[in-house]
Formats: structure tokens, C-alpha cells, sequence
């Protein structure tokens, strides 16, 4: 793969599209009518781009107050290009150039076992710390 160029977008991929990068990375996929509802309900979403072709993306979902940042894929060709860095702090921008003035916004999300120090250098702290206790999580299968 020669030299890229990388564009970013604030587009909410296909279903084909966001299912493919997902599993470009080993993850497990949702329902169709799951995963098309969760999409469209991000507060935010970027898309990388490398001409046509999808090769990243990531999207916060939340109400003002919260939000958790989801999604964040990079696929394995193109990791290490600082991609995954500025789809985590385009995301931060957005929500902090939304939030009011005066306001406090909590930004989560959960990283994937040994990309944890990714997030920290990207300003984010491992939980828990002074601030609050450990994260916890439930799974809910039907």
C-alpha cells in the first residue's frame, strides 16, 4: 500500500459498511435491525476514507451530559497512521464545541483489551481514579 490520503467525514456508513470494518478488526456484529438503529442514533460519527474505501470509523453516542465513544475501528492495514487518533479527538471536538458555555461533559468508552495506553495518549484516564469508581458493565442477551 503505497502513500494515502486520508479524508474524514461526518457520515453514518451503510450497514455493508460499518459491518465490514467492524470484522475487518475481529469483532463480533450485531443484528442488522440493532446495528441500524444504534447508528443511527449516534450523536456523532466519523468516517475515514482512503478514496472510496472505508477504512475507519468511530461515533459517540450520548444526551449532553455523557457520552461514550463507540465503534472506534481502524482497519489493520491503516492502524498506525494516526487515524484512530484523529477520529477519537474529532469526536471530542464536536462534543465540546456543542456543549454550552459554562456546562460539564463526561466522555467515556470502553477500549479493547491492550489498547488501553491509545486512549490515555489521548488525554483519556483508566477508571478508576479520583474522580469516580471502577466502570461497570452488564450484558443483556435475548
Amino acid at each position: 500500500m503505497g502513500e494515502c490520503e486520508i479524508t474524514y467525514c461526518e457520515t453514518v456508513p451503510d450497514l455493508d459498511t460499518y459491518f465490514e470494518l467492524r470484522e475487518s478488526v475481529e469483532w463480533n456484529n450485531f443484528s442488522a435491525e440493532q446495528a441500524v438503529k444504534a447508528i443511527n442514533g449516534s450523536a456523532y460519527f466519523i468516517l475515514a476514507k482512503d478514496g472510496e474505501k472505508a477504512v475507519a470509523m468511530g461515533r459517540a453516542v450520548g444526551d449532553g451530559m455523557y457520552y461514550v465513544i463507540v465503534d472506534v475501528v481502524v482497519r489493520p492495514e491503516y492502524q498506525s497512521k494516526r487515524i484512530g487518533a484523529t477520529i477519537v479527538n474529532r469526536l471530542v471536538e464536536m462534543i465540546q464545541n456543542d456543549a454550552p458555555e459554562g456546562s460539564r461533559v463526561s466522555i467515556q468508552l470502553l477500549a479493547a483489551r491492550g489498547k488501553e495506553e491509545f486512549y490515555v495518549k489521548q488525554g483519556f484516564k483508566i477508571l478508576p481514579h479520583e474522580f469516580c469508581g471502577p466502570a461497570l458493565r452488564k450484558v443483556i442477551y435475548t
